[in-house]
């Protein structure tokens, strides 16, 4: 079995996968101050509550935007796994063509996203990664990684009113149902949700016509994820897709590109 961790800014997303079919997923907060062994426990934890052993995973695949927790994780790998994580990074096969001026500074969870969707509805594509940030990601039906937008993600702005004025309180981020709010704390959250969905119709939008220079008149297919993709969808018909398990999906999809053979054919490999 395969377990892959998806870390983001706000949230570690994990999972386990056997062969292509995801058996389990959590989705827990992300902390850097915690250390290889509180992370080994807390997975320990995850799996006994699902019925699985730490003994059942075969491999793990690790993908983030925050580096101060990779060794942390990698060290779990080596401790509780008994041995070394793949990490999504520079050298590792994606079957991806990436068209950034430097293509280390692209995110792995764009990456991830991108593998992923390619390999379940084809180019050209939009892909939306509703996290932290909010991510739009353009690719030709080639298989090429243009480039893209990033703004900040809802739960930023969110915590940007509350920490940048004197009297504006904490807000769940929902759908207040209108925009003429009777109180503060709804006109915010018609502010963050409606701002937020007409920010992506606009740059999806502009995103189409740029794309359609590479891909002429091709269907573009646009693709949602992340934890808010559910919620912006409702006011928005641009998303075609949305796919809360893209990031998982493409993880499983790049350790089998980069998987190291095992038993008879590793030794058929080696010979």
């Amino acid at each position: 079995m395969l377990l892959a961790f998806d870390i983001g800014n706000s949230n570690i997303v994990l999972g386990v996968f056997d062969g292509k079919k995801l058996l389990a997923n959590w989705r827990i907060e992300t902390d850097t101050h915690k250390s290889a062994d509180e992370y080994g426990m807390l997975v320990n934890q995850l799996f006994q509550y699902e019925g699985l052993s730490l003994s059942d995973i075969d491999d793990m695949i690790i993908s983030t935007v925050v580096p101060s927790l990779l060794f942390a994780l990698q060290h779990m790998a080596v401790k509780y796994f008994g041995k070394p994580a793949i990490v999504v990074e520079s050298g590792v096969k994606t079957g991806l063509v990436i068209k950034y001026d430097n293509p280390k500074q692209v995110g792995a969870d764009r990456i991830v996203n991108a593998v992923a969707a390619v390999q379940k509805y084809g180019g050209p594509l939009i892909i939306i990664d509703m996290g932290t940030a909010t991510t739009f990601c353009a690719i030709t039906d080639k298989s090429e990684y243009l480039g893209g937008t990033i703004a900040p993600g809802l739960k930023i702005s969110s915590e940007a009113l509350f920490e940048k004025t004197s009297k504006l309180p904490k807000v769940e981020i929902e759908d207040p149902g209108r925009t003429i709010c009777r109180t503060t704390a709804e006109s915010m959250q018609s502010g963050l949700v409606y701002g937020h969905m007409g920010m992506c119709d606009y740059i999806i939008t502009k995103m189409k016509k740029e794309l359609a220079e590479y891909c002429g008149n091709k269907k573009i297919t646009v693709v949602a994820t992340g934890g808010f993709a559910s919620l912006i969808d409702t006011g928005t018909d641009q998303i075609d897709v949305v796919d809360k398990m893209l990031t998982l999906e493409g993880l499983e999809m790049i350790y089998e590109k980069n998987r190291k053979p095992r038993g008879k054919k590793a030794a058929a490999a080696e010979a």
